[in-house]
């Protein structure tokens, strides 16, 4: 069982920053996959960035340049730092984890409670 908790969402003005955490549990967490996904009413969930155990980075097009995902094993964290935010990021973001490894969405089996991120026009 991996229980996966998300921080450091909040209300943010076009062109502002935020950075999100993801603390998890368990002894293996440098195993996992990880990632972060969002999603907004009425919109299919979608994948926002991914790092590898190997630290291999994946990123949403519309993200890349302005998002990095990045991981410390040591402290069994993930974060998403975000920069340069536009309205359309807006979005409950949710942390995930992949227990076998692998990176492809559908491998995702642990997740999040969401936090939300509101960045205003």
């Amino acid at each position: 069982q991996v229980h996966l908790v998300e921080s450091g969402g909040g209300l943010v003005q076009t062109g502002g920053s935020l950075r999100l955490s993801c603390a998890a549990s368990g002894r293996t967490f440098s195993s996992y996959a990880m990632g972060w996904f969002r999603q907004t009413p009425g919109k299919e969930r979608e994948v926002v960035a991914r790092i590898t155990t190997r630290n291999s980075t994946y990123y949403l097009d519309s993200v890349k340049g302005r998002f990095t995902i990045s991981r410390d094993n040591a402290k069994n964290t993930m974060y998403l730092q975000m920069n340069s935010l536009k309205p359309e990021d807006t979005a409950i973001y949710y942390c995930a984890a992949s227990t076998s490894g692998a990176v492809m969405v559908e491998y995702f089996d642990y997740w999040g409670q969401g936090t939300q991120v509101t960045v205003s026009s």
